[in-house]
């Protein structure tokens, strides 16, 4: 089968509001029921002792269920975060294409998102093309880039 990009897990003090806004935003949609997972295989695969995470699995909408998908679980003991910053090591932002970065930006600030950049033409990138793109935040604080593809090389 070779290897197959799965799912990216974001861990929150409130996944169901989480997860509402990557629904109203980018028309995600509930994949499966919730997951409550607990149990010494569960904490022995996370390295966790006392391991209970609870969360929902979404999927974009019209996807097999191999697709990639989002998952946004609530870790019992979650610790306080703060805001991922583009300087900080490890995962900085996910990334969705959309047909309209104007009007998906109009969407995630009324789903209580906020504005990270600003909206920026690329101009022509060799070799890559062309987009308009911006780089959010959801609810979290968690970074997302919006990028709408004008040409691509």
């Amino acid at each position: 089968m070779g290897t197959i990009f799965h799912h990216t897990n974001i861990v929150s003090h409130d996944p169901d509001r989480l997860a509402a806004f990557y629904i109203e935003v980018f028309g995600f949609e509930l994949s499966g029921p919730e997951r409550n997972l607990q149990g010494e295989w569960i904490e022995r695969g996370t390295g966790h002792p006392g391991a209970r995470i609870r969360g929902l699995m979404l999927k974009l909408p019209d996807q097999e269920d191999s697709a990639t998908k989002l998952e946004i679980f609530r870790v019992e003991g979650l610790e306080q975060s703060s805001p991922g910053r583009v300087t900080r090591p490890g995962l900085m932002h996910v990334c969705f294409v959309v047909d309209d970065v104007h009007e998906t930006m109009t969407k995630l600030i009324a789903a209580g998102g906020d504005w990270q950049g600003e909206i920026v033409d690329t101009g022509l990138v060799p070799g890559v093309g062309s987009a308009d793109f911006l780089y959010a935040r959801d609810p979290d604080g968690n970074i997302v880039e919006l990028l709408s593809w004008k040409y691509l090389a």
